[in-house]
């Protein structure tokens, strides 16, 4: 488990930065497979997801061992990760990229935004996708899916180390997450990349303002070209950026 403790600053520059921005960050230094493939936000947000993560790990679940009766035993894996994942923490969930049954649904989701949860993401189903979607917490799934956890899934490990959509989570792994999917920041580079991401999206809001007043995007995007660059450092002196 990681020692670093994501700062209120930290926090605060990434969600203003784009997934794209953290995926280019994260490539700069040989990092290719930082991206949760194949989840997507049951509803989109006007907030980025941004939390440390808080891991719940399903193994294939065995008929024998699954009955609807585990939810009696206090200590079921499921049940005691939602009720343990901190504060401003993201719940993430490795159901084997399994998407035909639940990993959780809207009572479980409600739950972990009443205690103050970031955000959840699996790699497996949501139940009750619409509750879940009228939350105002970010929620990352495959896709909806009705039958219960118990039929596939066997919750089995909290906060240790997974893969959740081909990319590797490690407890304490800065989650990110906005319209287009989630990134995983080792915690490690959370601070760095929140402040290259910066400078990058600030950029391309100057890119964004060249190219929709006609230039060209060959050196300018990404910017080779140094009267480009001096352009863009007047346009942050005007701007204040």
């Amino acid at each position: 488990m990681s020692d670093y403790i994501l700062s209120n600053e930290t926090r605060d520059k990434l969600r203003k930065v784009s997934t794209a921005s953290v995926a280019t960050a994260l490539y700069k230094r040989g990092l290719r497979n930082q991206f949760v493939q194949g989840v997507t936000p049951v509803e989109r947000k006007a907030v980025t997801m941004v939390g440390q993560a808080f891991t719940l790990r399903y193994i294939l679940a065995r008929e024998d061992r699954n009955p609807i009766t585990v939810f009696r035993d206090r200590q079921h894996k499921q049940r005691v990760a939602v009720e343990t994942c901190p504060e401003g923490h993201v719940l993430v969930m490795d159901a084997r990229k399994d998407r035909r049954a639940a990993t959780a649904g809207s009572i479980l989701i409600t739950r972990l935004q009443m205690r103050g949860a970031a955000g959840v993401v699996s790699d497996g189903g949501v139940r009750d996708a619409a509750g879940i979607g009228a939350l105002d917490m970010p929620a990352y799934f495959a896709c909806p899916s009705a039958p219960t956890n118990l039929t596939l899934h066997e919750a089995i490990d909290i906060n240790v180390p997974i893969s959740c959509g081909d990319a590797a989570v490690f407890p304490g792994d800065v989650m990110l997450g906005d319209g287009d999917g989630v990134m995983v920041i080792p915690a490690h580079l959370a601070d760095e990349i929140a402040d290259e991401c910066t400078e990058m999206e600030s950029y391309e809001d100057f890119v964004l303002e060249q190219v929709n007043s006609g230039a060209g995007i060959i050196g300018l995007y990404p910017g080779t070209e140094e009267e480009n660059l001096e352009k863009f450092a007047a346009w942050r002196a005007e701007t204040g950026r």
